[in-house]
């Protein structure tokens, strides 16, 4: 990071003089790099190589994103009650639910401090790939595509693929995906509950994906759609919230969302931490903590986020 700072200096000092139209710009740079004992590019490369092998946690810091919106594995609340974590990149907001009470339990386990970052879905893959997170808890399934981006320490929760309808809804009483025939339905985007399972409803409408959790659920309430597609833990903290919502579970029947293979299934339900590919200090680090918790451990604190969760 030092050397970085360096770099940056003397990139900002090359600009200033190049502005005055000074002839020894270069000289200063090189009398920097040397004071520093290396050229600015040994520097950048050097800095680049520690960032692509370090854990990111070296400062003792674990950088998380997530969506802070998507209920109850994350959401923004506006004080630090039932143990809030401060958002670093949105002053005077918290964030809590069950993707924040897994990261206190890694950071705690390894000394750690936490610091949230709050992020749009789509760029939490980025942002571990470019290192401005060192880690995603945001929700996010172990898929093998997902996979091919980041390595994924865990599962950390074990989820279960659902619809959700409201009461006076024709499709209440569905006993499988084939009594969903011909809806108007959605799921949130960059999902697999938009991208592979609504699609094997026959028939069925696909509105345009929701990009958040409260959009995809606001579209069910205000009736743009008749069922949404989503997994068990964001469902029952909706249908917590909103007792005229019905949730849909198919699971272990012949009526459910079909995949290729079993593991297959399961790498499309588990819900695993994005790290930086080749990030193994960090993986493990990770992995050590999970493996000392059961699926029941996983069930209570997704409960008891899901009861601590705010009015939306």
């Amino acid at each position: 990071m030092k050397k970085l700072v360096r770099l940056c200096m003397a990139l900002g000092l090359m600009a200033a003089l190049t502005a005055c139209g000074s002839q020894n710009a270069e000289e200063q740079i090189e009398s920097i790099a040397a004071e520093a004992g290396e050229t600015a590019a040994e520097a950048a490369g050097e800095a680049a190589a520690e960032a692509a092998t370090g854990s990111g946690v070296e400062d003792g810091v674990l950088t998380v994103g997530m969506e802070c919106a998507y209920a109850p594995y994350n959401w923004m609340q506006m004080d630090d009650s039932n143990g809030a974590v401060e958002i670093s990149n949105v002053p005077g907001s918290y964030a809590n639910g069950y993707d924040v009470m897994i990261a206190k339990k890694i950071c705690e386990e390894n000394g750690w401090e936490l610091e949230v970052v709050s992020s749009a879905w789509d760029s939490l893959v980025p942002g571990v790939q470019s290192g401005t997170l060192d880690a995603c808890i945001a929700g996010q399934s172990m898929t093998a595509d997902r996979m091919a981006e980041v390595d994924m320490a865990g599962p950390y929760y074990y989820a279960t693929i659902v619809c959700v309808t409201t009461k006076d809804s024709p499709y209440a009483s569905a006993a499988s995906i084939a009594d969903l025939a011909g809806g108007k339905c959605t799921a949130q985007s960059g999902t697999i509950w938009y991208d592979s399972c609504l699609p094997q409803i026959e028939g069925a409408e696909l509105a345009s994906p929701a990009e958040t959790a409260p959009a995809m659920l606001m579209s069910l309430e205000t009736g743009t759609v008749d069922f949404i597609c989503t997994d068990m833990p964001t469902a029952l903290a909706a249908a917590e919230k909103n007792e005229d919502l019905v949730i849909l579970d198919f699971s272990g029947t012949d009526g459910d969302f079909q995949f290729a293979t079993e593991e297959e299934r399961a790498e499309n339900v588990n819900i695993g931490i994005s790290v930086r590919k080749g990030n193994t200090e960090l993986l493990d680090a990770m992995n050590e903590v999970l493996s000392g918790m059961t699926e029941d451990d996983f069930n209570a604190l997704m409960e008891e986020a899901i009861a601590v969760q705010p009015e939306v």
